[in-house]
C-alpha cells in the first residue's frame, strides 16, 4: 500500500529538515515525501532538497504565498497513492509511523482516517504536557486496544475537545480528496474536514501505538491566534454552524456539544489571565465574549 506524504511548508528550515529527515527514516518504505515550499524567502531549503538523492522525494516552491489553507488544498491536487498524511513541517514521525498506519488500513480499509498515538514535544524537542494537550488526553478515547469511532459517536467526541492531531493523522484519499479544505477556515480546518466525515457516517480508528511527535510552541499560527482572540471568532461561528447541521441530521448529543463547545470555551477562560500579563488587554472582549457569548 503506497503512502503519499505531503509537506506544506513555510518557516524554520532546520525542523522542516529533520521532518523531511523522519519521513526519509521510515521502516515502511513504500512511500513518496512531497514538500510544497509557501514562498519562504530562503534559498536554502531549494539547495538541500538538490542535493538529495531519493528519487522517492521531490520539491517544489510557490511563486506566491498561498497560505496555510491554499498550500493544504494545493497538496491534495498532487495526491497519487490511496492513503496520505499532510505533515507538519516541525513535526517528527517515528521510525514506526508508516507502518502502524498501515496496518490500521488494512485492518479497516472503510476508514475515512487513522490517528496514531502521538507524544507532544516543545520547541526544543523535550517531551511536554501543556493544559491544553491535558485537556484533550482527558476526552481522547482510551484503551490499548484500536477503536474505531463512526458517525455522531465520532462527531460528539471531536466537538467535545479536537483532541486529534492533525499533522499526524492519515487519510483515506479517495475521502480527503473528495471533501477536501473548507476555503476562509484557518484554525478549525482539520476538525472541520474530520466533522465532514463523521456527517457521511463515516469513520476514525484511533491507534494507541506511539508512532509521531507533534511539536508546540508558543510561536505557531493557532497559538498567536488564541492570545489575541482572533482564533475563537473563527471557532465560535464554526461550532454554532455544527451545531444547526447535527441538529438537522437529528444528532441531539453532537449538536448539543457543538452549540456549547465547552472546552474552546475553557480555553479561553485560560487565556484572559496570559493576555492581561502580557498586556493584551485589547483582546479581553473578544476572550470575554467566547467565554459568556
Amino acid at each position: 500500500m503506497a503512502i503519499d506524504v505531503m509537506l506544506p511548508y513555510y518557516g524554520d528550515v532546520d525542523l522542516m529538515k529533520l521532518a523531511a529527515r523522519s519521513v526519509m527514516s521510515q521502516q515502511y518504505e513504500d512511500w513518496r515525501l512531497v514538500v510544497i515550499d509557501d514562498g519562504y524567502p530562503s534559498p536554502e531549503p531549494e539547495r538541500w532538497f538538490a542535493s538529495l538523492t531519493d528519487p522517492r522525494v521531490s520539491y517544489q516552491k510557490n511563486d506566491t504565498n498561498l497560505g496555510a489553507n491554499g498550500n493544504y488544498r494545493k497538496a491534495l491536487k498532487l495526491v497519487q497513492a490511496p492513503i496520505v498524511v499532510i505533515m507538519g513541517a516541525d513535526d517528527v514521525m517515528l521510525p514506526n509511523y508508516l507502518q502502524t498506519v498501515a496496518k490500521a488500513f488494512e485492518a479497516h480499509p472503510d476508514a475515512g482516517v487513522v490517528q496514531p498515538g502521538v507524544q507532544v514535544i516543545d520547541e526544543n524537542g523535550r517531551a511536554c504536557q501543556p493544559l491544553v494537550d491535558l485537556v484533550k488526553k482527558a476526552y481522547a478515547p482510551r484503551g490499548r486496544e484500536r477503536q474505531v469511532l463512526r458517525g455522531e459517536q465520532m462527531a460528539t467526541s471531536l466537538v467535545r475537545a479536537d483532541w486529534a492531531y492533525f499533522p499526524s493523522l492519515a487519510w483515506r484519499s479517495d475521502v480527503i480528496t473528495r471533501i477536501g479544505f473548507t476555503e476562509g477556515l484557518d484554525v478549525v480546518q482539520d476538525l472541520a474536514l474530520l466533522l465532514d466525515i463523521a456527517a457521511e457516517n463515516g469513520s476514525m480508528v484511533v491507534e494507541p501505538e506511539l508512532a509521531f511527535l507533534y511539536r508546540r510552541h508558543s510561536a505557531s499560527d493557532s497559538s498567536v491566534r488564541a492570545l489575541d482572540g482572533r482564533r475563537f471568532d473563527e471557532e465560535r461561528a464554526f461550532f454554532h454552524s455544527q451545531a444547526d447541521r447535527f441538529a438537522a441530521l437529528g444528532w441531539k448529543s453532537a449538536a448539543r456539544a457543538a452549540r456549547f463547545h465547552t472546552t474552546s470555551r475553557l480555553n479561553a477562560a485560560t487565556l484572559i489571565a496570559r493576555s492581561l500579563v502580557k498586556g493584551k488587554k485589547d483582546s479581553l472582549p473578544r476572550l470575554a465574549r467566547h467565554v459568556f457569548g
